[in-house]
This record gives C-alpha cells, sequence and structure tokens, in this order.
C-alpha cells in the first residue's frame, strides 16, 4: 500500500491550456482533487499552438531529447508550469502540434503516436517525480500502454508502471491503415501488439489500449455495463466483455468553484438555494438578451449542447412542431452538424419570440443559460458521462434526460407521490417520450410551483464536486500499488 501514489495523467486536453469537451474539463479538474485527497497527480500534453501566450510564456524547460517513432527520429522538448497547485509538463515539438487547432489533420495517426512515445520517454527527465501508474485518457494517449510493454519494458525503472486507461467516449477510437504499424508506430516486429492492434485489415489504437491497460474505466457506471454490449459497444465489446473484471465506471464531477450561481460573474444577479427567487432576473435577462418574449410564468427550456446526432436531436426535431403549441420558451445554444443548425434557424424565424438559436460555443454565455433556464434537454442517445446537467442542477435548472449513461446515474425522476428527485427522465429512444416527459416537467411547473422550487433547490444541493470521484480513483490507484 502507497499512502502518497504518483500519478501521471496522459491527454491531449486539460482545461484552460486546451479543450474542446468533457475531456478537457476531466484533465483540468480531477488532478486537483486527487491531490487534496492525497496523491502526486501531475499532467502531460502537447504544447499546442492555441494555448494562452500567457501560459506558454510561464512554461519553463526541463529537458529536450530525441524521440524515435519507427524510422523517423524527432526532436521532444519538455516544458512545465504549475498552475492551481497541479504539475504540468508540456510536450514540444512544433512540426507536430504548432497548428491552429487540437485534431483533425491527415496525420493525427503519426502525431498522437509521437506523444504517446514522447510521454515514455520523458520520465527519466522530470526532476523528483517518477510516476508509479499512469493514466491514459481516450484514444490519444491509448499507444502509451502498447509501447510501455513492448518497447520499453527491457528497462527496470519500467516495469513497475502499472496502467490505467480511461474512456471518455467510446466512439472515437483512432482507426488507420494496416500499414501504420510499421510505417508509424514501428511495432512490426512485435506480433503481440500487431494482433492486439489489428481490427479486420485496419488498426485501431484504443484496442491496444483495451488490451494492454492494468485498470480500464469509463465515465460513469451505467456506461461502463452499456460499453458490454453490441449497442453500445462499438466493436470494442468482445474486449470489454472478456475484461469486464477490471472495467469500472466512475461518475465525472464538475468544477463546483466555477460553476457556483452565488458567485458567476458571467450572470446577471448571483443566487443560491436560500435566494433562489433571484434566478429569475437571470431569465428575464436572457430572455431579453435572445428576444423571447417577457413572461417570467413560462417556463424557458434551453439546449446547451454540441449538436450532433449522439445528443438525441433527431427526437427533438421530431417535436418541435407540437412543443410550439406548449406554454413553453426554448432556446438553443451550441454548434455542430449543420442540418441542425439549418433546422433550429428555421424554427427560430418561423417562431420569433418563442424560440431562439444561437450557434457559438461560448462558456461564459452557456452559464447565462444555466442561470436563465427553467429547464434543460438532454434527450442524448448515448451520453458516456454528461456535464451539463450537472451544471444545470447547480444553478437550479431541472434537466430532462434520456436514461443512458451518467445521465441515469445523475438524474432522479421525479416521483409524482413522494416529491424526489432533482430533474426528469424517459427511458425508450423514442420522440413520444421525450414529448411526454416535456409535458410532465412543463405541467408540474405551471400547476404546483412549490414543489417545483423545492425540486429545484435540492437539484442545487447535489454534491457533484470531484471530491467523491477522487477518493474512488484513489482507491483504484492503492489497489495497483
Amino acid at each position: 500500500m502507497n499512502d502518497n501514489p504518483k500519478i501521471l495523467f496522459a491527454a491531449f486536453e486539460a482545461d484552460p491550456f486546451a479543450k474542446t469537451g468533457g475531456l478537457g474539463d476531466v484533465c483540468g479538474s480531477l488532478p486537483a482533487a486527487l491531490n487534496t485527497a492525497g496523491c502526486d497527480t501531475r499532467v502531460i500534453l502537447p504544447k499546442f499552438k492555441t494555448i494562452a501566450q500567457a501560459y506558454q510564456d510561464a512554461m519553463c524547460p526541463v529537458a529536450d531529447f530525441r524521440v524515435n517513432l519507427s524510422w523517423r527520429n524527432q526532436y521532444c522538448g519538455i516544458e512545465t508550469l504549475t498552475h492551481q497547485n497541479v504539475t504540468y509538463y508540456f510536450v514540444d515539438n512544433e512540426y507536430y502540434f504548432k497548428r491552429d487547432r487540437l485534431y483533425g489533420y491527415d496525420d493525427d495517426g503519426e502525431r498522437i503516436a509521437f506523444f504517446s512515445m514522447a510521454v515514455l520517454a520523458c520520465l527519466p527527465y522530470l526532476p523528483d517525480f517518477f510516476p508509479q501508474i499512469l493514466h491514459c485518457h481516450d484514444w490519444h494517449a491509448s499507444l502509451v500502454p502498447v509501447y510501455l510493454r513492448e518497447l520499453f519494458n527491457t528497462e527496470a525503472q519500467y516495469r513497475d508502471i502499472k496502467t490505467v486507461f480511461t474512456i471518455h467516449n467510446l466512439k472515437f477510437q483512432g482507426i488507420f491503415p494496416l500499414s501504420y504499424i510499421a510505417e508509424v508506430l514501428g511495432l512490426q516486429a512485435y506480433p503481440d501488439a500487431v494482433r492486439q492492434l489489428t481490427q479486420f485489415d485496419t488498426i485501431n489504437y484504443l484496442r491496444g489500449a483495451l488490451n494492454y491497460s492494468d485498470r480500464i474505466t469509463t465515465v460513469s457506471p451505467t456506461y461502463a455495463d452499456e460499453i458490454c454490449t453490441e449497442f453500445y459497444g462499438e466493436r470494442a465489446q468482445d474486449i470489454l466483455t472478456r475484461r469486464r473484471n477490471i472495467l469500472s465506471g466512475i461518475l465525472n464531477g464538475i468544477d463546483s468553484t466555477k460553476y457556483n450561481p452565488a458567485a458567476d460573474t458571467h450572470i446577471c444577479q448571483s443566487y443560491d438555494a436560500d435566494s433562489y427567487e433571484k434566478k429569475l432576473e437571470n431569465k428575464t435577462y436572457l430572455q431579453a438578451e435572445l428576444g423571447l418574449e417577457a413572461q417570467p410564468d413560462i417556463p424557458l427550456l434551453v439546449l446547451v449542447s454540441r449538436l450532433t446526432e449522439q445528443k438525441g436531436l433527431t427526437l427533438l426535431l421530431q417535436i418541435l412542431e407540437a412543443l410550439m403549441t406548449e406554454p413553453l420558451q426554448l432556446a438553443v445554444l451550441g454548434v455542430g452538424d449543420k442540418k441542425y443548425e439549418e433546422a433550429f434557424g428555421y424554427f427560430a424565424q418561423r417562431y420569433p419570440g418563442r424560440f431562439a438559436a444561437r450557434f457559438v460555443f461560448d462558456e461564459g454565455f452557456s452559464q447565462k443559460f444555466y442561470a436563465g433556464a427553467d429547464m434543460l434537454l438532454i434527450p442524448s442517445l448515448f451520453e458516456p458521462c454528461g456535464l451539463t446537467q450537472m451544471i444545470a442542477m447547480r444553478f437550479g435548472t431541472l434537466p430532462i434526460v434520456r436514461e443512458t449513461g451518467g445521465l441515469r446515474d445523475s438524474v432522479k425522476p421525479y416521483n409524482q407521490h413522494t416529491g424526489e428527485g432533482n430533474g426528469f427522465s424517459f427511458h425508450n429512444f423514442a420522440a413520444s417520450e421525450l414529448l411526454d416527459t416535456i409535458r410532465a416537467a412543463v405541467h408540474l411547473y405551471s400547476s404546483n410551483r412549490a414543489a417545483w422550487n423545492t425540486m429545484a433547490k435540492r437539484a442545487m444541493a447535489e454534491d457533484f464536486s470531484w471530491n467523491a470521484s477522487a477518493k474512488k480513483y484513489m482507491t483504484l490507484y492503492q489497489g495497483l500499488l
């Protein structure tokens, strides 16, 4: 048993340095909570061009060396800074990382392989720190466990390192041509690696991590069960079922300091559960900003989301005409697939004053939505964890969710007989069930405001901080040492 395990997170995202979604939130918040729980947790990620210049100016050089990647011999620098009591390391290589965005390039497979090799090659250069556990996040770090066991296992200091791999979204796996085994990864002489990375006539990076890691986690208990089935397994259910004994789900948390309506500088009126009535001022402000009619007694429903198929938007589009006959307003905030932006834009033009859409990614604006809305819609097809339902509840906005993944684990459906619950949910991926659930929520809001307010205050009191999750990760780490 080790009282202060040394953990190194390997990821492509960590807020505030790099973030496109929930992965950045997790790797930006969980390490600090783990350190509070007793770990020595540090984070390594690429030094992206997009990192704010103030952070780049604060970085200090640690080392530079060469990294072999198949036939390539590439420069690698390591820089560091401390942010909110967490040490961060940055892998510097301008050829791979000095680009305008994090992903979406033809050579992403090579960039990610280089990062994985660099994570392992840099360890002897880190002053006063050598990890006992490498905690790798999503497919961008999925080659780290493979390279550790195949290429670095001859070195004594690497043999005792354990690996944890967290699946944030199984849909994204890193699939590349079979030729990558030799041309990019340099693993053609390692038959176990070839076999365990190969999927049909392709190479699948994520399968490497699923086969080689000592523990596999995902971001909610329900999602851990779901991904062992054919519907949710994304062709990886065979491995996940075989390794079910090392697979667990730990529900993500949120930064409860950042998402705090009592201190949020983005909203027009701060409030807490004891001053819940002040939330109405944020609703009035948001209605005005969006061009919605100033009707304080009509519920305002919002969608704050990436506009993609995963988010169940097809269900919402099927019932929008029916919703516009109900006593409610609806507002959409997000960016994504053109077909959804065009559809929501059409409804905003057709129902001015009752429907609004803003196609931007703006965290400050999203907090105005959370503070001003009465309900948040999340009718997802699948949702590994989801953070928006937790953030919404922090602001006293009740979520309406489909019972999948972390939505099922965090939202307790309202019980009209006991008054219990912190939101509303439906089971099947069916537009009729979504419509019925919205109608039930709107009816409660309109007919029993006292019950509504009680539930909203209960939702605000839920503890979705990282503290509980950190304790579970701590137990997981201790079990490996």
